[in-house]
Parts: structure tokens; sequence; C-alpha cells
């Protein structure tokens, strides 16, 4: 079993599909396809099920992710810290949930990449449970989470503390009649989306329709156009509710704080890229963290 037939069947594992894993690693369809059926052969068991709408993986399959994650992850930790130097350099791919991506990001890369040029940054989005994944998965160096992490395999630390508030059209003027549209939220696994439903469960209105839209423009958008409201940081709803295209709802202080997390795996080489990165960020300050555990 070699490690280059473990990068393919991760790709095939991902992708669901040889078409689109022979795509994403630049290979002929046949050569994936041939790869594949040497690793059942060598391994005498079969690692996909073949159906009308793609490739899941099987029993045997599901079991070998999980060590050719750590296979692949490891080598390619091993040529990271081969090639480290006290100059942070290389690549450096970071996850992030959309909102901390849209409000809090954009000036630390910047500031980052004006220090070290050398280093190739790339960002990715995407709910919290998937980024936890793809941190566990070594696909992402770092993430930034927008819940409290106590994975044994992961560090954190906490970086921003965000207020929470209820947003609606601006014509919507109270609570009673904001809880009474639908929630306009990412889908499952997302923080925010957790703490609206706790918090309308909570405080005993009727549970709404929910609705999912898939990135956080088109949230605000619904929501300003009146179709329903939504649950986000204060930081990323103040322009817009200064241009009076939203308005903004206050929600008791059991729910009001959220930290934002930096995850990374407790095992992984810390690379010179890495620590510059962690090292440029804030942290929250002693009353920011009495509001996020109180």
């Amino acid at each position: 079993m070699e490690s280059a037939d473990l990068r393919v069947f991760q790709m095939v594992a991902r992708e669901g599909s040889i078409t689109k894993a022979a795509v994403r690693l630049g290979y002929v369809q046949s050569n994936v396809t041939a790869r594949i059926q040497q690793l059942e052969t060598e391994l005498g068991t079969a690692l996909f099920l073949r159906h009308n709408r793609g490739m899941t993986l099987s029993a045997s399959g599901k079991t070998l992710l999980g060590y050719a994650d750590k296979i692949v992850g490891l080598l390619d930790e091993a040529t990271r810290a081969l090639a480290s130097t006290n100059e942070p350099n290389g690549p450096l791919a970071i996850g992030s949930t959309q909102t901390a991506a849209a409000v809090r990001l954009p000036p630390l890369l910047a500031a980052y990449h004006r220090q070290y040029e050398q280093v190739h940054l790339s960002l990715a989005t995407g709910h919290t449970q998937l980024l936890i994944e793809k941190v566990l998965q070594y696909e992402l160096d770092c993430a930034f989470i927008g819940m409290k992490c106590d994975h044994p395999q992961l560090d954190s630390i906490t970086v921003f503390n965000e207020e929470l508030v209820i947003v609606s059209a601006p014509s919507v003027t109270g609570i009673e009649e904001a809880v009474t549209k639908p929630i306009l939220v990412y889908g499952l696994g997302c923080s925010y989306r957790d703490v609206l439903e706790r918090w309308i469960a909570a405080s005993g209105f009727k549970r709404p329709v929910v609705m999912e839209l898939g990135t956080l423009e088109a949230i605000i958008g619904t929501v300003s156009a009146g179709l329903g409201i939504s649950l986000l940081p204060r930081a990323v709803v103040d322009r817009h509710a200064a241009e009076g295209t939203l308005r903004a709802h206050p929600i008791e202080e059991t729910y009001r704080y959220m930290k934002t997390d930096l995850i990374t795996r407790k095992d992984t080489f810390i690379s010179s890229a890495l620590r510059a990165f962690i090292n440029l960020l804030p942290t929250v300050t002693v009353d920011d963290q009495e509001k996020i555990t109180n």
C-alpha cells in the first residue's frame, strides 16, 4: 500500500465519484479507477459501494479512511517540518465560519500578508462542525469556529467575543413580531442556528418555519427583504442597521455572547507560518471571558 494510492482513495471518498476525483487530482479517470481496484485487490475487500449516484464508502472503506487521513496527514506534516525555517513561508490553510471571515478576518489576513509575503494563504469557509472535521482530517492547519471546542484531539484559544442579536427587516419593531416569521439559517452544524433554536425554545415561542440558506449574503439579503429573521453577530449587522436595511433586536444575557475559537490539532507540527499567524491574533479580555462563561 503506497501513500499515492491512499491519496487517490481519500479523494474518491471525499468526492464520491471517480470522475470528480480524477479532475481534482489532475489524473485521467482510468488511472484513478485502476488505483482503487489495485488497492481493493491488495486489501482483499471492497472499499466502495457502487450505485447510480456515485460511490459511497463500505464499512471497510470507512475504516481505511480513518487510517488514510492520519497517514497522509503525518506525511504532509513531516514535509512541512523538514522544510520549515525560522522565516514563515509555504502554504497556510485557514478555515473560518462565514461571519468571522466576513468581519473579523480581512484586516487580520491583510496584516499577516504584509508581514509574511512568502506564505501562501488560503481560506475556506463553512459551518463549525465541517471545519472541525477538516482540521481533524489535516485538510486545514487551523480554523475559526463559533463554539466551545472540547474535542480531545484539538487545542483551542478564544480569539473573539461576539455579541449576538436577532436581525429582522426594519419594519419589524419587536421580538414578539419577529419570532412569528421564518428563521433563516445555515444548514445543520451551524453554531448560530443552534443558539437561535435554543433561545426560541427556552423563550416559549412557537417553533417557526426553518429555511436554510447557503451564504451570509443570502441570509442578510433575505432578512432585509422581510422574509424572515436570523441570529448574527452585532459586528455583522451594525453597518446594515445604520443604513436602515436591517433592525437589530437584543436578546437575554444567557444567549447574547458567543466566543470564536481558533482550533488546531494537538499532535500537529506548528510551522513557522502557523506560529506567526497565532502570534498576530487578538485574545478576549477577562471581562469578555466572563460574559462568555456566565
